[in-house]
């Protein structure tokens, strides 16, 4: 990723979490309803970009991975044992973003 989209994706983030708090400083006795059900979409946007963010970045990695162990293949074949940990390891980003969604979402 180039500089620009890791700081919009970090305005967005920041952005995402002073509205939650704003929220739930701003919510007062008689409006309690409409807060929860505020807080609860709040809750699932950030799941939302948990899950997406995470499967575009392991999306990413798997292809960099595949492309350079389908390379080195080619030329050892030896070599496809030790290069399949490696997919393995950048799909589990896809599974801790699952986790945190679910994380985000339970508590």
């Amino acid at each position: 990723m180039n500089r620009k989209s890791l700081i919009s994706v970090g305005v967005l983030l920041g952005v995402s979490a002073a509205a939650l708090f704003a929220n739930e400083a701003a919510a007062v006795p008689a409006a309690a309803p409409a807060a929860g059900s505020s807080l609860a979409a709040v809750k699932y946007i950030a799941a939302a970009i948990a899950v997406g963010i995470a499967c575009i970045a392991g999306g990413m990695a798997v292809g960099r991975i595949g492309a350079a162990a389908m390379g080195a293949m080619s030329e050892n074949a030896e070599l496809s044992g030790k290069a399949l940990p490696f997919v393995g390891l950048a799909e589990g980003i896809c599974l801790w973003g699952f986790l945190v969604a679910l994380l985000i979402i339970l508590l």
